[in-house]
Order: C-alpha cells, then sequence, then structure tokens
C-alpha cells in the first residue's frame, strides 16, 4: 500500500470541501449531522420534535443521495430504499440507542410527523392539479385496483400451496396482511377481529400477521423502482406521475392547473393543508371513514366546487413543494427507525414464505400494469397506484412513491390502499366467521 504524495493531500481535502449537496457545502450537513449522532450516542439529544427533527433530517439529506449513486441500487427503489432499511438495519442490530428511537418515535408518532407529510402530498397536489386528470384518474383507479387485488389473491395462494402452506394459513396469514393496508389500519383491526372469532390474544396474531406486511412492502418499494426505470426507457409507457392523458383546447398535453400563479403564502397552505385534515378527523366520527380518505374527498370537492381561490391553492401547493423535495427521505429515515419491525419478519424468513409475498405484490403490479393499459391509463403509473395496495399503509405509499419519484400520486395511491385495505380487512373477518 502507497503512501500518498504531499501534493496529493491537499487535491482530495479540497475535492471534500468543494463537494455540495445542492449547493450547499457537503461538509457542513456532514459536521452538523455527526453533532446530533454523538448527542444521540451520549443521551443527550431532546426527546421530542426538535431531536426527532435533527436526527432524520440529517441522515436523510446524507444517505438519500448515497442511494441514488449506489451501483444496482439506484436501479431498485436508490434513496428510498436505503433511507427506510438501513435505520431499520440499525434498530435491529441495536446500533441506535433507545434515547434516538424516542426522539424519532415522539416526532413521527407522538407529533404525527408522518401525517402532516402525507395530509400535505395529498392537499396539495390535488388543489395543483388540473380538475380533468383529477376527475378522470380517480374514476379509473378502480379497475385495475379491483382486478390485480383479485389477480394477487389467486396467485398469492397459489404460490402459497405450492410451497406446502394450508389454504388457509395462505389466505388470512400471508396475502391479507399484505393487502390490508399497513400495521395501524390493517394488521391490528385484523388481529382483534381473528382474536374474536378463533380465541387468543390478538397480540399473538400481530406478531404472526407483521412479517407478510413487511416483505410486502418491501418487495412493492423495489417494484417500484422497477417500474421507473422501465418508464425512463419507454416514455410513452409513463406518464410521469399522470394516471391519464388530457388534451387541452389546442391538443397539448395538460399537465398541472392553468390557474394564474401567485405569490404562496406558506402560512395560508399550511393552515389548508392542516385544517382540511382537521376537518376530515370531524368528520371521521359522523360518516365513519377514515380521515385520510375524508381528507381526499375534501379535497376533491374544494377542486371541483372552486372553493378556495387561486392564491390558496398556490399556497397549498407551494408547501406540497417543499415537502415532497426536501422531506421525503428524512420522513423515510423515520419510519425506518418508528414502523419497521424487522426482528419480527427474520424469525419467519423461509425461501417459499417471501416467494409467496413476492408473488402477491408483483402479480397485483403486472395486473395494474396492463389492465391500466387496456382502459387509456399509463400503465406505469397505473401500476404504482395498484400496488401501493400492498404496502404498509400511509407508511408504504411514502415509500413506494419514493422510491419511483411519484409523490403527486398521492392522493390516488391513498385511495388504493385506505379502501383497498378496509375491503380487505372486512371480507377476511366474514370470511373468516364463516369458515372458522
Amino acid at each position: 500500500m502507497s503512501l500518498d504524495s504531499p501534493s496529493e493531500v491537499p487535491t482530495r481535502m479540497g475535492r471534500l470541501r468543494g463537494a455540495n449537496l445542492d449547493g450547499i457545502p457537503l461538509l457542513v450537513p456532514v459536521l452538523m449531522t455527526a453533532l446530533v449522532l454523538l448527542a444521540g450516542v451520549l443521551n443527550a439529544i431532546p426527546k421530542n420534535m426538535i431531536g426527532g427533527l435533527a436526527l432524520i433530517v440529517g441522515l436523510g439529506m446524507l444517505l438519500g443521495p448515497l442511494g441514488n449513486r449506489l451501483p444496482v441500487i439506484r436501479q431498485i427503489g436508490g434513496g428510498a430504499l436505503v433511507c427506510l432499511m438501513v435505520p431499520s438495519i440499525l434498530v435491529y442490530f441495536g446500533v441506535v440507542n433507545d434515547t434516538m428511537l424516542d426522539a424519532t418515535t415522539a416526532l413521527m408518532k407522538q407529533a404525527n410527523f408522518l401525517y402532516f407529510v402525507i395530509s400535505t402530498l395529498v392537499v396539495g397536489s390535488l388543489l395543483g392539479m388540473n380538475r380533468k386528470v383529477m376527475i378522470r384518474g380517480l374514476v379509473k383507479i378502480f379497475p385495475p385496483l379491483i382486478a390485480g387485488t383479485a389477480v394477487a389473491v389467486a396467485v398469492g395462494i397459489g404460490v402459497a400451496l405450492l410451497f406446502g402452506y394450508d389454504l388457509h394459513r395462505a389466505f388470512f396469514f400471508i396475502v391479507v396482511p399484505i393487502l390490508g393496508g399497513g400495521i395501524g389500519e390493517g394488521v391490528i383491526p385484523t388481529s382483534a377481529a381473528y382474536a374474536s372469532i378463533l380465541g387468543g390474544d390478538s397480540a399473538d396474531y400481530i406478531a404472526q400477521l407483521i412479517p407478510a406486511a413487511v416483505i410486502g412492502n418491501i418487495v412493492a418499494i423495489v417494484t417500484a423502482g422497477v417500474l421507473a426505470r422501465l418508464g425512463a426507457r419507454r416514455p410513452e409507457l409513463d406518464g410521469g406521475g399522470r394516471l391519464v392523458k388530457i388534451r387541452g383546447e389546442h391538443g397539448d398535453l395538460v399537465l398541472e392547473d392553468t390557474a394564474p400563479h401567485t405569490k404562496p403564502n406558506y402560512a395560508m397552505g399550511v393552515l389548508t393543508i392542516c385544517g382540511l385534515f382537521v376537518l376530515g378527523t370531524l368528520l371521521e366520527r359522523y360518516v365513519h371513514l377514515p380521515a385520510p380518505v375524508l381528507v381526499i374527498l375534501i379535497s376533491v370537492c374544494c377542486k371541483v366546487f372552486k372553493v378556495f381561490p387561486a392564491s390558496v391553492e398556490d399556497s397549498a401547493r407551494a408547501v406540497y413543494k417543499v415537502i415532497s423535495s426536501y422531506f421525503i427521505y428524512p420522513t423515510m429515515i423515520g419510519l425506518g427507525l418508528a414502523y419497521i419491525p424487522l426482528e419480527k419478519v427474520v424469525g419467519v424468513l423461509s425461501v417459499g414464505y417471501v416467494l409467496t409475498c413476492a408473488a402477491v405484490v408483483l402479480s397485483m403490479a403486472l395486473t395494474g400494469f396492463y389492465v391500466g393499459k387496456a382502459i387509456g391509463m399509463f400503465p406505469v403509473d397505473a401500476s404504482l397506484v395498484t400496488v401501493c395496495h400492498s404496502g404498509l399503509g400511509g407508511t408504504g405509499d411514502v415509500a413506494i412513491l419514493s422510491a419511483s419519484n411519484r409523490m403527486n400520486l398521492m392522493p390516488f395511491a391513498q385511495i388504493s390502499t385506505r379502501l383497498g385495505g378496509v375491503g380487505t380487512v372486512i371480507s377476511a373477518a366474514s370470511l373468516l366467521r364463516i369458515v372458522g
């Protein structure tokens, strides 16, 4: 091993000092993140939103771009996959201590930063979308979603049977948790239903359901990365975040709303986003639909009936652009630290189990692709929205759309996840009461 010559050392130091991240000297986020991690190691990081934000933003700024530069990884999810899995792996091996986990939990779960991100992506993208594109997209997502779900159930059961699983376990403990809409919205209510029908403790059923949900979500993220790469190679298949083609008066392809742009008021944008979520939470008591679904319906109505002036829509869209541009990778770090329990997955890993989970997700993606293409949708985007049904709820939607760089599909992904998940849970509970 040769030593660097004196002339090479200054050159390398100069490159390090000259390296930048979106115009910011790389050395600054590296040193700031190192400071935060040191505080975490010394158990001195604040166990609140400030400590959580410092941790996830610092790691997200560094790991996201790194993942987008790694060979192979950058082709199957890149930064999103790295930001989700690396923190989860570190938690599994005990590298991340309780202080850092408490700070992240305070931000992601207690302060519910995840729902703020999702609400911003939903409201901002809908208010910034062309109304015709929005309406046609909402109508057309159901055929690929329904067909994809049916095929995924059949294929998943078939593959599970080939590997020796019985029909009861294949459907209720592998397929259902993948399609159930996540952990909070799917696995937990499903486990409660199973305990009520079959007897026993719901916690025991949660432990059996979570592995399939997590593995399915990981496969969905990788699938999203592959779909994005396919879209880059075959532009005619890719809507770049649009589900349908809409032509304007002069035959041009409509992408965004044509409302006049005004200087955004970010405070007004945050108020609009949070206010609509609060309204959705209030209405949830009376109409018995999940608040995230109601936020979609309320936003659609506001757009269709022009409830807000252009200045308010532009303000909400401006907040959406900030979150979608700079806070997705940090959010993925938070999800990896607080929402992906790898210890529950490792105990059940087998070739047959993993292949069954993969078969559910891939069959859903392929069905969404071809059904979407058949009914005039952009097949890549139709497949992405369909495959969100196999993700971990809002957590999975953010990860899947981040891996494919399609955050403006969030409203459609939420419908796929929430309505598809609710339908799966209700159907599984009803069927279990019959078959026992």
